[in-house]
């Protein structure tokens, strides 16, 4: 007998769709096959100056207004460590210019309890969203968070509605609407990795070679992300990154 969609659980619904060819794409085969590498850095460099932030290779960081100038980058054994400031307003952002609509990011990283790392994808140019916040994961040693920033929290309405102090249900539901929350279980100070890819409407986790989850929303989508940013609360080490432009799929 054949059970019609509209009559399964939803838990029932998730477990379908969670195994469904689409959740389990093998992103490592798309990028092989539709991905243009637009840069990699492995971090093998020093700064000029010692003490003075330097990253170089495109990068460049808000230490300068939101750290009042202290060094949160610091080039390390081939690593990228980045520590937020004492006195700093601001998590402490790097920034490295990356065109694509559909695309893929791809690092090590090392958190400690506590701490994590966010890769937001940025269109400066968007007016409609605060600072041209687009799409968001955030990575901690428990959970990653997938998140639609462009129709959700960084949209202007709504971050104005949120300023003004509206708690509503209404204002709750739509919220939750643009995030989901996958569980993790990582090791602490050890290195791990991360692929994120946006493809259309959605994107997608895989961690240490394991997939983690998919959510779809609509503000993904938009068709120009012209930045990737790197957003650390307190301590992150970052290694081997590599960023694609991926065809998009007609």
């Amino acid at each position: 007998m054949t059970i019609p969609l509209t009559r399964l659980t939803p838990l029932i619904l998730f477990a379908i769709s969670f195994a469904s060819p689409a959740f389990a794409a093998d992103d490592a085969a798309l990028i092989k096959k539709s991905g243009t590498l637009l840069f990699e850095d492995a971090f093998e460099r020093d700064e000029a100056t010692p003490g003075k932030e330097d990253i170089g290779g495109g990068w460049t960081s808000n230490s300068a207004w939101r750290a009042k100038g202290s060094q949160q980058v610091d080039l390390v054994d081939g690593t990228m460590q980045i520590t937020l400031a004492p006195g700093a307003d601001h998590a402490a952002v790097v920034f490295h210019d990356a065109a694509f609509r559909d695309g893929a990011v791809q690092m090590k990283f090392k958190l400690k309890a506590g701490d994590s790392l966010g890769l937001d994808f940025v269109d400066r140019e968007l007016k409609s969203v605060h600072a041209g916040h687009l799409a968001y994961a955030r990575i901690t040693l428990r959970n990653i968070r997938l998140q639609d920033s462009k129709t959700g929290a960084m949209d202007n309405k709504i971050r104005d509605r949120r300023k003004a102090g509206d708690k509503s249900p209404e204002m709750t539901k739509l919220l939750k609407s643009k995030q989901n929350t996958f569980p993790l279980k990582l090791a602490p100070e050890e290195w791990h990795t991360v692929l994120i890819v946006v493809q259309g409407d959605a994107m997608r986790a895989t961690i240490d070679g394991k997939f983690i989850g998919e959510f779809k929303s609509p503000g993904i989508a938009h068709p120009t992300k012209r930045m990737i940013t790197l957003v650390v609360s307190k301590v992150a080490t970052i290694d081997d990154i590599k960023v694609w432009k991926l065809t998009p799929v007609k």
